[in-house]
């Protein structure tokens, strides 16, 4: 790897510190978690806006809580060149999962601004609202209502307190009735750029600092319930017991042995619940969650169909009552040809060697792809650790990021630059 810059910019050192400061923005003290249209979402818009104005943007919060900064342009009339990412985490989350897209976008205009430099094109910097799916069954709420994609339906879909986003999202002060005026117009939007960690351990086990995303895994979300027959532990037989818990257990193992079984399929069980959760007591009923993902949907397909049948017929031989609700499809994602060759121009200009790679984990430029052409630029994460607090960033890398994402800026702005 060529080594990093002597000397590490004051946009990369703003750029750590302000992660830090985003990163304290929670609900819960002592650990990171911050869930779309709470207090915390508020403090968070409120902070980030502040430095998107002093970085020389307008700003303004759409109808469906996304955070938007603008930096004009020559010709304000031209596509603009969206760059973000979103600002909500799962919970006891890392700071940089996200929050690094934003703030790298915010960092570059700020660089623009401070040098009197405009370019032929409006930059928009987004902060999306809702990309992790942690709160709601749903997730990409705020790409998707960009493009112009959003099912009104998921307004509908209720918390695990049963606060449905539309009521929270009018708590909020945003307008459940307004998503129409969300959308970008077709056409209005040249290129969407989004920097994130990889949450992966490839690019730290090949000594590299930046990686350009090839493609993004399509991914499907199922909710499995199982009823049995709560009993007393001490008094059901073995041979006589209806365990739901038991039941999802063996599910759990069915999902594992499916998804090892084929080439880049993944599988997870994230959650399971269990009731009356008490420890005398046969469970009655167990709810858990599958995330299957895989950067072909046909293989993907396959597994969710083989394992939606084979959980029918695991209920059925327990004497269990099984319904599966499928939550959430999203197809794989390419990135557009064109902006990774414009990422690997920069990077070889700043001295980077290029590194393809694809992505496991959903992104927002899943959901943009749906309007403009997308690109990722990752960057190396320890230990490849991520959805955890754990997470971690070196400063050289989030310099090197800065000045790769400003230059890809500048080729953009080069005739014939189309991406």
């Amino acid at each position: 790897m060529t080594g990093s810059p002597p000397d590490i910019s004051s946009d990369a050192r703003t750029l750590m510190a302000r992660l830090d400061e985003l990163g304290r923005v929670s609900t819960d003290p002592g650990r990171l978690n911050r869930q779309p249209y709470t207090a915390a979402h508020r403090q968070a818009i409120e902070l980030v806006a502040g430095w998107m104005q002093a970085a020389g943007m307008a700003t303004r919060v759409d109808a469906i809580g996304n955070l938007i900064g603008r930096y004009e342009g020559e010709d304000p009339a031209a596509p603009v060149v969206l760059i973000g990412s979103h600002l909500d985490t799962v919970v006891d989350a890392g700071r940089y999962d996200g929050a690094l897209g934003v703030l790298a976008g915010v960092q570059v205009v700020a660089a623009l601004h401070d040098g009197g430099e405009r370019l032929p094109f409006p930059v928009e910097v987004v902060a999306f609202c809702d990309e992790e799916g942690v709160r709601f069954p749903t997730t990409f709420l705020g790409s998707k209502a960009i493009c112009g994609t959003l099912d009104p339906g998921v307004l509908e879909l209720p918390d695990g307190a049963g606060v449905t986003v539309g009521a929270a999202l009018r708590a909020f002060g945003g307008d459940p009735d307004a998503l129409a005026s969300v959308a970008y117009p077709p056409g209005s939007l040249r290129a969407f750029l989004e920097v994130h960690i990889e949450q992966g351990p490839v690019l730290e086990a090949e000594d590299r600092p930046l990686g350009i995303v090839t493609a993004i895994q399509g991914q499907s979300r199922l909710a499995v319930v199982l009823d049995g027959m709560a009993g007393h532990a001490g008094t059901v037989p073995m041979g006589h017991r209806r365990d739901a818990l038991a039941g999802a257990a063996e599910i759990a193992l069915l999902v594992e042995r499916r998804c090892s079984a084929a080439p880049d399929l993944v599988g997870t069980v994230g959650r399971l619940e269990v009731l009356p959760g008490a420890v005398n007591v046969i469970p009655g009923r167990a709810m858990l969650t599958l995330d299957i993902r895989s950067p072909s949907d046909l293989v993907r397909g396959q597994a969710v169909a083989e394992l939606v049948q084979a959980i029918h017929g695991i209920a059925a031989a327990r004497g269990l009552g099984c319904t599966v609700a499928r939550e959430h499809d999203q197809p794989a994602n390419v990135c557009a040809p064109r902006l990774q060759r414009v990422l690997a121009q920069a990077m070889r200009a700043e001295g980077v060697p290029v590194k393809y790679l694809p992505s496991g984990a959903g992104h927002d430029a899943m959901a943009m792809a749906a309007i403009c052409p997308t690109a990722m630029l990752f960057v190396r994460c320890g230990g490849g650790i991520s959805h955890n607090p754990l997470e971690s960033m070196t400063l050289p890398d989030a310099d090197l990021a800065l000045r790769v994402l400003l230059r890809a800026l500048r080729l953009l702005a080069l005739p014939k630059a189309k991406p």
